[in-house]
């Protein structure tokens, strides 16, 4: 029989279900508790308080401004062009015999390019010799005859009706003959044509018609195209708003320098000058044609290629320059940060004459030697300490 509950509640022997455990989690609490508060008091008895109302340094990236000459550069698009381009054809027609190039081969000014049949047209340049050599020798016989006539009529024993005839004859073979030399040259140049020389120096094309394949002088193809590519010209375009001030450039006949660059802009291919700037502009596109030419020895320029061109019509001399970053942009214009003497920002208002390839040209606003905000100006306020984040990382690099 089991014991009353109050008689069991008093027996020492009966064990209380967990109290052991709870008294070991209480005293890890405590324990944690007492390592995790050890080092903020710790920290906060040593570490000094910040001063109340001090801003810290901002870091960003700055530069100098400089002081350089730049080229005063109009920028635009355009075209590889050859300096010119020659369709070659037959002016006659016959049948093509043989070629004389390689398709893409460079060639010169007279060169056989083609031949075609020629044996009909010196058959014919024969015939025309053959017959001016009869009239030749009619010719001889009539002046002899002319001639004996003229004695006679001396001695009456001719009439002035026949020397009068045979002078008309002298004079009417002697136009045979000029007629004739006339023949024999036409056929002599018709012969020539069966030749066909290079008219320009130049690189040719693709072979468009084969040997044995007649052609003729109303074929609108033409038997191959040259171009000449050395030197080789660019067509571009620039506003309208440019023409004064190219024009000024040109005042003297001054030969004005262009630069041509790869279509991203990241390689210059070639140097040359500007030999043509158009006589209207497009009221169209609101914009003038403009053509340069460049020396292409080394083939860097291609007919047909897009360019970016930059023609300078004038130096900046002794400039003060930024990087574009530089400049930024606000309600009252443009302005940049200036880093005092004090080490401190300040907001500046600049003109800038002109912005290219990624460097601004101050007109007012920067002196050189200034030390200007170039990144990381959405940190940066009037009046911040600001360091350069370069020389901070390797301070903290040092230690």
């Amino acid at each position: 029989m089991n014991p009353p509950l109050a008689e069991r509640s008093m027996d020492p022997s009966v064990k209380k279900p967990g109290t052991k455990s709870w008294l070991k989690r209480a005293g890890l609490v405590a324990a944690l508790a007492a390592i995790g508060w050890t080092p903020f008091m710790s920290r906060g008895d040593n570490a000094p308080a910040p001063a109340r109302g001090a801003r810290p340094a901002v870091r960003a990236t700055l530069v100098e401004v400089a002081r350089e000459d730049v080229p005063d550069l109009l920028p635009g698009v355009g075209t590889v062009q050859a300096l010119a381009s020659v369709t070659v054809k037959s002016r006659i027609d016959g049948q093509l015999e043989s070629v004389g190039y390689r398709e893409g081969q460079d060639v010169k000014a007279g060169q056989v390019l083609a031949r075609l049949d020629a044996r009909a047209l010196s058959a014919q340049l024969g015939q025309v010799q053959a017959q001016k050599a009869r009239d030749a020798a009619q010719l001889a016989n009539a002046r002899v005859d002319l001639e004996r006539y003229r004695g006679l009529i001396k001695e009456d024993a001719t009439t002035q009706q026949t020397l009068d005839t045979q002078r008309a004859l002298v004079r009417q073979l002697e136009a045979a003959l000029q007629s004739d030399a006339a023949a024999v040259e036409y056929a002599r140049v018709q012969l020539g044509y069966t030749t066909i020389r290079a008219p320009i120096s130049g690189r040719v094309g693709a072979r468009l018609v084969d040997p044995g394949n007649m052609v003729h002088a109303a074929d609108a193809g033409g038997l191959v195209v040259i171009n000449q590519i050395d030197p080789i010209s660019v067509v571009f375009t620039l506003p309208d708003s440019a023409v004064a001030a190219i024009n000024q450039a040109l005042d003297g006949h001054r030969k004005l320098p262009v630069r041509a660059y790869s279509r991203d802009g990241s390689q210059l291919l070639a140097q040359g000058e500007l030999v043509l700037i158009n006589n209207q502009i497009d009221t169209a596109s609101g914009t003038v044609q403009l053509k340069a030419r460049f020396a292409n020895a080394g083939h860097a320029l291609w007919p047909g290629q897009y360019v970016n061109v930059r023609l300078q019509i004038g130096l900046f001399a002794g400039a003060a320059t930024v990087p574009a970053s530089v400049i930024q942009r606000g309600q009252q214009g443009t302005f940049a940060y200036v880093i005092g003497a004090d080490g401190k920002a300040q907001m500046r208002p600049v003109e800038v004459r002109r912005i290219q390839d990624g460097k601004a040209i101050v007109a007012k606003g920067l002196e050189p030697g200034e030390t200007v905000v170039a990144d990381g100006q959405y940190k940066v306020s009037p009046g911040v300490a600001v360091v350069a984040a370069g020389a901070a990382s390797a301070a903290g690099a040092a230690k």
